[in-house]
């Protein structure tokens, strides 16, 4: 391929290095001629930004709390030091060899060739990248998301930050105000916070990780409220700069409190949006939902024949495993449009890696509550088990909500210790047979392993827990 040319024509051109790449690279093997175009560096945001690094991030927290928790076990230890620019370099260089990597193995071939520029649809089908243009009749926009930032008064010149520099900071902040009570904020207020950290939190609604089950959401905020400053129910409505600390004034929503927070650094968690609005795709006629989403059908295809879309771009679930299912989706209809699959998005998991850590699948129990169905929850706690006891994870429990008359596992909920392992027992059962709790009560435990907290859930049902 000579660059140059008034329009270079290709078979597919992908928008987006992170799960994109996968289609990329498996439509070329087919014999395709594909672009892969990356404005940043390759992988994507769970690579670079996202669910790799925090996830490291957050591993040195772990080790912090294991060793403040030894005392538990008849381990005296001695004291430590944290050396937090080691910690995050050591992240920081692991990430960004990996990324120059995948660019690097990209650059020596053709097909997919990489265009490493920003690019914006000029007309249908039809992309401007830097000084070229693109054109294919078939298009996968993988363009991922960002940040998203709230108006608030004096936010925008106060210097603050988001989870991209947070992941990056060379200085551990002293006290840290985080703006948002999702799973970001967290995640990253586990780091920060087992680190030494000060943390204030502020979230406009009344629990932390309000999109949880309930029980879990209230049990997780009254664990973070012993450990840092938690504004429920508050909102910021003015931030400023004191020569190298930020102040922040929140109000309570019904408006009877206020306060000023001050902190040397802060970060807005409060959700993220979709990059599609920096593609001009209205150009090519693609539609969006109200926040930007762009709309798909079961095909994962847009409303224009050809051009389909995967990841946060859609945002039917902002995690990097339900990118690489679409993926699996997206390659087969792309490859052969005469024998399209509908996306199969039965038992999609999730997990917060806070401290304790959040799994879920399936249903809420609130959920069920407004749907008026008819089911019934088994649960268990962690330390009524053997392996529980030992660990002395005296917070956690699996909650199992299964219909009432099948027994089919209808969603599962999880606190404690390895909550984002212990959550794929429930997944492989709702996937496989009849999906029922019965895949995992006949199941032989092993004695005294921490899964056996799973299958007594499933067992210890409890018809009337519901009811209201």
């Amino acid at each position: 391929m000579v660059r140059g040319e008034k329009v270079q024509q290709f078979d597919l051109i992908v928008i987006g290095s992170g799960s994109g790449l996968d289609v990329a690279n498996a439509i070329a093997q087919q014999g395709l001629k594909v672009a892969i175009i990356e404005k940043g560096p390759l992988g994507g945001t769970c690579l670079n930004r996202g669910c790799i690094p925090s996830k490291m991030l957050i591993h040195s927290a772990d080790v912090v709390e294991t060793i403040n928790s030894a005392h538990l076990f008849g381990i005296k230890t001695k004291g430590y030091e944290i050396d937090f620019a080691s910690i995050v370099s050591r992240v920081n260089e692991i990430v960004d060899n990996d990324a120059k990597a995948i660019e690097n193995g990209l650059k020596g071939i053709d097909n997919p060739l990489l265009f490493k520029e920003e690019c914006k649809f000029i007309s249908h089908k039809t992309l401007q990248v830097g000084q070229e243009t693109l054109k294919a009749e078939k298009i996968l926009i993988a363009s991922g998301g960002r940040p998203k930032i709230p108006n608030i008064e004096g936010l925008m010149e106060s210097g603050f930050i988001t989870s991209d520099e947070a992941l990056r900071l060379k200085t551990q902040p002293k006290v840290l105000t985080i703006l948002g009570g999702g799973y970001i904020a967290a995640e990253l207020a586990h780091f920060f916070g087992s680190l030494g950290t000060r943390i204030n939190i502020v979230h406009r609604h009344r629990l932390l990780i309000p999109n949880e089950d309930e029980e879990v959401a209230n049990a997780f905020t009254e664990i973070y409220r012993q450990r840092y400053k938690i504004f429920t129910g508050f909102q910021a409505t003015k931030v400023s700069k004191k020569g190298e600390d930020y102040e922040v004034s929140i109000i309570s929503i019904d408006g009877n409190e206020s306060t000023t927070l001050r902190s040397d650094q802060l970060l807005i968690a409060t959700g993220r949006t979709p990059d599609s609005d920096e593609l001009d795709i209205d150009k090519t006629n693609v539609k969006t939902d109200q926040q930007g989403f762009i709309i798909t059908n079961e095909y994962l295809e847009t409303n224009v024949k050809g051009v389909f879309a995967l990841g946060d771009a859609v945002g039917h679930f902002l995690f990097k495993h339900s990118a690489n299912l679409e993926a699996q989706y997206d390659f087969n209809n792309i490859l052969d449009p005469q024998k399209k699959i509908a996306i199969d998005y039965t038992a999609m998991p999730h997990a917060i890696f806070g401290s304790p850590q959040i799994a879920g699948v399936g249903k809420t129990e609130r959920e069920l509550r407004a749907e008026r169905a008819d089911y019934v929850v088994g649960r268990y706690n962690y330390i009524d088990t053997a392996m529980g006891e030992a660990i002395e994870d005296r917070t956690g429990f699996v909650k199992i909500l299964l219909d009432g008359k099948t027994r089919k596992i209808l969603g599962c909920h999880i606190m404690g210790t390895d909550a984002s392992t212990l959550i794929h027992e429930v997944l492989v059962a709702m996937k496989s047979g009849d999906g029922s709790a019965r895949n995992l009560t006949r199941t032989v435990h092993i004695h005294p392993a921490l899964s056996e907290v799973v299958a007594r859930a499933a067992s210890n049902i409890q018809i009337h827990a519901h009811d209201e």
